[in-house]
């Protein structure tokens, strides 16, 4: 039997911030195992070796070794890039790599901070040519307040930003494509403008794309459904002293991300606490989680 997995971050320092990859099967990045027998495993080989066991059944099937999801925290100290992401059948075609749909869930934000998500009303493939063109597409975008607690949902082909002043977590897709269309006039490390990929956007873009907020308020100690797609199932539960979550019928693992406060988790498998901005990773063999403590978790499986 399993137990639940705590993994080393993999921490990154591009030019507009920080993020940390707490659970990653992304090559080049992928987590490593911290803590008890299975210390220093990298999750890949895991899932080679313990198959349905770890990711569930259904999910091996599905995907064979390929882990399906990689969580992210993300402090925007500056501007993103406006980015969209491809679709699986171009990014297969192109890349041979998956597509990314993702979620993000507001941790932080400093006052007026706002996220870019699709065009204003009325945008067409001709007016975002135009301002492709001339430099000016960031003021073709929504822009949306935001608060924390507040959650979105962006399907591959929603054109986006995450403005300066944001921390959130990120549940996506395992995918590293990412087609940068505008870059609010930053410059690289060697002093020169960063690449675009504006005619691989062009195709990839769903131009009719919702801003989706997909935000709970919850009663404490409930738990209710963010998203349900062909990619992911995200919840968020609210803790407040003990709580019991059944996970047999899923036949997948789940992932925690513990997005305020402290809670001690304990399965057949073992025990571990979880606190602000850390992810746990709990086996498809695990059938019970019991939680105890003050915190609100986002809960991922497939």
């Amino acid at each position: 039997m399993l137990y639940p997995l705590k993994f080393v971050p993999r921490v990154k320092k591009p030019l507009w911030g920080s993020e940390s990859w707490t659970v990653s099967a992304v090559e080049g990045d992928v987590s490593v195992v911290k803590g008890g027998m299975l210390d220093g495993n990298p999750l890949d080989e895991l899932v080679e070796v313990y198959m349905g066991d770890l990711v569930g059944d259904k999910v091996f099937e599905r995907f064979g070794g390929e882990f399906p999801l990689l969580v992210k925290i993300i402090d925007a100290r500056e501007r993103l890039s406006v980015q969209v992401h491809p679709t699986d059948g171009i990014a297969a075609a192109r890349h041979g790599a998956w597509g990314k749909t993702e979620l993000w869930y507001i941790l932080r934000r400093e006052p007026g901070a706002r996220l870019f998500i699709g065009f204003r009303e009325g945008v067409t493939r001709e007016n975002y040519a135009a301002a492709v063109a001339d430099g000016s597409v960031g003021g073709l975008l929504n822009e949306v307040p935001v608060e924390p607690g507040d959650a979105f949902f962006i399907p591959a082909g929603t054109i986006h930003s995450i403005g300066e002043g944001i921390a959130l977590a990120e549940v996506q897709q395992t995918s590293d494509v990412n087609y940068r269309i505008f870059d609010w006039n930053r410059i690289g490390a060697d002093g020169r403008p960063r690449e675009l990929h504006t005619e691989w956007a062009l195709d990839a873009i769903d131009f009719a794309a919702p801003v989706r907020r997909v935000t709970q308020r919850l009663p404490t100690g409930e738990a209710a459904l963010l998203v349900e797609s062909s990619y992911f199932t995200a919840n968020v539960v609210d803790v407040a002293g003990r709580a019991e979550r059944s996970l047999s019928p899923r036949d997948s693992f789940t992932t925690y991300v513990c997005l305020a406060g402290e809670v001690r988790l304990a399965t057949a498998g073992g025990s571990a606490t979880l606190t602000a901005d850390k992810t746990i990773l709990i086996p498809a063999d695990q059938d019970e989680i019991v939680f105890e403590g003050n915190a609100t978790l986002l809960e991922t499986y497939i």
